[in-house]
This record gives structure tokens, C-alpha cells and sequence, in this order.
């Protein structure tokens, strides 16, 4: 019930403002980030492995107004991979990129002559190169619905060269079964997700029960097609029936894996990572946290209690 009205005022200045210089936001903020700076996340990324846990990362930002910031963002990534490389961790990691925080809505100007897919897609191109040429992968973070044909479109052009650039997918989404059939070929890689973006009912399941059901029926397409499933999930009910469906379809532990947030149930990460399934854990990082931050409180009611207990014991 409070899932829309926390995504709905999360866009206010007003309430950022309070809620970004709060003392205690820190700490929370803690739980969910993995720091503010490379050596913040390597650090975290080195400790994760250690205990048998892959990783994708997310360097945050997603109100990106200028072709400087979508560069910097650009940069960050490129410095990660190669900090990665240096510390021996970078062979099966992967890069999650936001295409809005490498300038694809930016209109177009003499900066971004082409505009701001065309940047975007660049960006993300440069990123893909350097992931690849040390042994990590890149998928594309889908974001609101207004953005999914423009990403869809960079994914098609990434995969002309890399076939196997990965995509998420949100199920609650009505469109997502269209775009599922062109995406569980050989090799394809798509995570999965219930998605956390405030969508309206013309586009998107309005009730939970609902996007559950279409996450499953999501699930289904992608156990039975040709493809490497990313099941990005925390719901007990949903992990079994992924481990379910993979037996149904004879996939081995190596054809599909879990995907979960940093700092969220990381005993089950572990739980499942000791039972032989690859458990890749979605690590952001960085000091634009806000957005990100909001969407994790919206989806699960225990986030929101664990927030604001911390806010009203510490203030």
C-alpha cells in the first residue's frame, strides 16, 4: 500500500533535502550502498567473492542533465574495471548500466549533436569494451517505461559485437511477454526483475499479487527457452519456484543463476551460494544514492520499518 505514495514524493526536493541530511541516513543508507568511491566498492567486491558470491555494479546516477556528467559516469565505470583487473576480481563480474546516467535523454545540442540515445549507446559501448576485454560482462538496467524501446534499441546494437550483453526485464510491465519472445534465444542474458519504477495502470499490473503472477509467467518463457536467466528476486516463494521450473527444464546450476541486492537477506546469498547455484549480488556504489535508495524503502515494507526505526531512535 505505501509502495506508490514513497515512489511518488521520492522526486520532491523538498523531501530529498530532509531525507539526504538526516545524520542517521547515513548509517541506513549504509546497508544498501557499498560506499562512495571505487576503493569503497572494490573493497566490498573483494570481501563478496571471498565468500563465494559474484557481483554486478552499479556506479548510481540517474538525473544525468549534461554530456560532462554522462562522461563521468563513463569514467567511473572505466576506473572500476580496471581497479577490478588490478585486484584479480575482474574475470566474471559485471557492469549494471543505467543508459539515463550515460545522457540518454539528453536532448540534442551542439554538445550532443545526435542526442542522447545515440551518446547513451556510446557510452555504453565504451563501457562493454573494456568489461569485455578483461574478462567481465555489462547488462543494461531497464528503467520506466518511457525509456524501454530507446534500450532495447542500444541492446540490439551492443549485441551485434557481444552477443551476450545482458538486459533486465521488468514483469510488471504489461508489454514484457512481447519482448521476452525476442530475448530467450541462444545465449541471451536477462535478469528478471518484479520492477520498482511508480508506472501507471495503462502500462504496468497496478496489484502485487498481479505482478507476481506475470513474474512467473515471465519465469516460465525464460527457464524454457535458450537463454542464461537472471532470477532478480528475494521473495522465498519466487527462489523456489526458479530452482523449480530449472528442474522442469533441465538446466544445470551453471545455465541460470539468482540475483540479489546488496545488504538485502545476504544469510539466504550465502545459503544458496553454499548449495552449488551462482548468486550474483546487484552492488551499488557512489554518492547519488537518493533514487536508488527511495526505490529499495518502496519495495519491501521490512526496508521502510528498518528506515524509519533507525531515523526516529537516532535523530
Amino acid at each position: 500500500m505505501l509502495r506508490k505514495p514513497i515512489l511518488a514524493i521520492s522526486g520532491n526536493s523538498a523531501v530529498r533535502r530532509i531525507v539526504s541530511s538526516a545524520p542517521v541516513t547515513r548509517d541506513v543508507v549504509n546497508r544498501f550502498i557499498a560506499g562512495d568511491t571505487t576503493t569503497e566498492a572494490v573493497a566490498s567486491i573483494v570481501a563478496l567473492r571471498a565468500g563465494g558470491l559474484q557481483v554486478t555494479c552499479d556506479f548510481l546516477g540517474e538525473d544525468t542533465t549534461t554530456a560532462a556528467q554522462a562522461e563521468q559516469t563513463v569514467t567511473a565505470y572505466l576506473e572500476l574495471i580496471a581497479a577490478l583487473d588490478a585486484a584479480g576480481c575482474a574475470e566474471g563480474a559485471e557492469m549494471s548500466v543505467k543508459l539515463s546516467a550515460v545522457g540518454q535523454s539528453l536532448p540534442a545540442t551542439a554538445d550532443v549533436p545526435e542526442g542522447g540515445n545515440a551518446l547513451a549507446t556510446d557510452a555504453a559501448r565504451r563501457i562493454v569494451d573494456a568489461a569485455y576485454a578483461v574478462g567481465a560482462r555489462v547488462t543494461l538496467d531497464m528503467e520506466d517505461h518511457t525509456t524501454v524501446d530507446a534500450t532495447l534499441g542500444t541492446l540490439t546494437e551492443l549485441r551485434a559485437d557481444q552477443p551476450d550483453v545482458g538486459i533486465a526485464i521488468q514483469a510488471m510491465l504489461l508489454r514484457t511477454p512481447q519482448d521476452l519472445a525476442g530475448l530467450i534465444g541462444p545465449g541471451s542474458r536477462v535478469r528478471l526483475v518484479k520492477g520498482a519504477y511508480n508506472e501507471p495502470e495503462t502500462v504496468a499490473h497496478p496489484d502485487p499479487d498481479q505482478v507476481d503472477l506475470a513474474y512467473v509467467r515471465a519465469l516460465k518463457l525464460l527457464m524454457a527457452g535458450q537463454g542464461y536467466p537472471m532470477v532478480g528476486s528475494h521473495d522465498p516463494r519466487l527462489i523456489a519456484i526458479a530452482s523449480q521450473l530449472a528442474k522442469d527444464n533441465g538446466r544445470g546450476k551453471d545455465s541460470w543463476e539468482y540475483q540479489m541486492l546488496y545488504g538485502i537477506r545476504p544469510e539466504e546469498q550465502t545459503r544458496l551460494a553454499g548449495r552449488g547455484h551462482t548468486v550474483r549480488v546487484y552492488l551499488p556504489y557512489g554518492d547519488d544514492w537518493y533514487g536508488y535508495f527511495t526505490r529499495r524503502l518502496a519495495e519491501r515494507p521490512a526496508n521502510l520499518a528498518f528506515f524509519l526505526r533507525s531515523f526516529l531512535t537516532k535523530k
